[in-house]
């Protein structure tokens, strides 16, 4: 099953909703890093190094990390 990691951007609605369908989805605030302005950067390695997927909203922020960073797991973009 696909682990996912949502930033703090991301719909809790729709964190919700992928659970519901079986999903495991950890948020940035279940592991404690919301509110804190944690680099985007910070949140690939966390999501990278907890072996999850992350899912954003902040889109091209992270299309730029993709591309500058070769060390990651996917990143799913709405």
């Amino acid at each position: 099953m696909l682990k996912f990691y949502s930033n703090e951007n991301f719909p809790i609605d729709m964190v919700y909703l992928l659970r519901s369908l079986g999903y495991d989805v950890l948020t940035s605030y279940e592991a404690g890093q919301a509110n804190q302005k944690i680099p985007d950067e910070q949140v690939l390695i966390y999501a990278t190094n907890a072996g999850r997927i992350v899912i954003t909203e902040n889109r091209q922020d992270f299309i730029d990390l993709h591309f500058t960073t070769s060390n990651h797991t996917v990143i799913i973009k709405k």
